[in-house]
């Protein structure tokens, strides 16, 4: 039995965001098609689709509760695989953009996702630009946290890699699933496009992993500061994330190589600002851009309600 319920209904509208070159779509809950993993997939096409990184579902029954510039929100989430997961950093502050973007007014949303409620806070505007934070929650540490079998790593918590090598790893839960590899300083360190190409579809699918896990190689930099690598749970490389942003400050934090307070985490997309407490309390910040509004055409829609029923080409 599948643990999310049955595929919500969306308009055809949509509205595109990227936070770091990390796209996603905003749908809204209405009529038009049914987001099935096959419909998913075919909207999240680069080439036969609108193309992104994920789907956020905004879902009815918004509305301001006791604040004019709070919104209450629920939504879902979807993956390009057509998988339905727990939360996205990037992914919630599209959203957040997207209402700000309608409602100037708009400063905090407070968003139903994965069985959890997530505040965002909109800081400011320039131009098509957001300055979007997170409050993801407290993070848990360690393999239960993620569903990893603690029989897969050595007495010393690494994992086998594809060649058989020991990797430094932190299993790291921000809502979401994460196992960041941590990497030595400077070259040779294993900190590579070419490593993630293989360590991250190895990780992310690992036996030991019940549901897979977001994958990353994380390399502690100067200052305050860690480069890294993302290979996500149904994407693949991506050039930046949110979570795996949160999930490597709370993984460097932990294992003590940084003391709790702000970290910076570099990415091939760009920087995001990681706040992480002695609780492991987790702030992200970052800019969010608009890129697009748009409508699925009539001719694609019918292709969508077709695959629902199986007749496809």
């Amino acid at each position: 039995m599948s643990r999310w319920p049955p595929p919500p209904t969306l308009t055809p509208t949509f509205f595109k965001g990227h936070g770091l070159g990390n796209d996603y779509l905003v749908f809204e809950e209405g009529e038009g098609w049914a987001a099935t993993p096959a419909n998913v997939r075919r909207v999240c096409d680069r080439h036969r689709g609108v193309g992104a990184d994920g789907i956020v579902a905004l879902l009815r029954g918004r509305g301001h509760g006791d604040r004019p510039d709070r919104l209450d929100v629920g939504l879902r989430m979807f993956n390009p695989d057509g998988g339905e997961f727990e939360r996205s950093g990037n992914g919630l502050r599209i959203l957040a953009c997207y209402l700000a973007s309608r409602d100037p007014n708009v400063k905090l949303v407070d968003a139903s996702v994965g069985g959890d409620t997530v505040r965002m806070m909109v800081h400011g505007r320039s131009g098509p630009q957001h300055d979007v934070s997170v409050e993801m929650g407290r993070a848990v540490v360690g393999a239960p946290a993620i569903g990893l079998d603690a029989a897969a790593l050595d007495g010393a918590g690494r994992i086998a890699g594809p060649g058989g090598e020991r990797l430094e790893v932190v299993a790291v839960s921000v809502g979401n699933p994460h196992i960041v590899v941590v990497c030595g300083e400077g070259e040779g360190g294993g900190f590579s496009e070419e490593r993630l190409a293989v360590v991250g579809p190895y990780l992310t699918s690992h036996a030991a992993i019940r549901d897979g896990a977001n994958v990353q190689l994380a390399r502690p930099a100067g200052g305050r500061s860690c480069d890294a690598l993302i290979w996500e749970r149904g994407v693949g490389r991506t050039a930046a994330s949110g979570t795996s942003s949160c999930a490597i400050a709370v993984a460097l934090v932990a294992s003590g190589r940084y003391a709790p307070g702000a970290l910076s985490i570099a990415m091939p997309g760009g920087t995001l600002d990681v706040t992480v407490s002695e609780d492991l309390d987790v702030v992200l910040r970052g800019p969010v851009e608009e890129v697009m509004d748009g409508s699925l055409r009539a001719s694609l829609l019918t292709t969508l309600a077709e695959a629902r029923f199986g007749r496809a080409p």
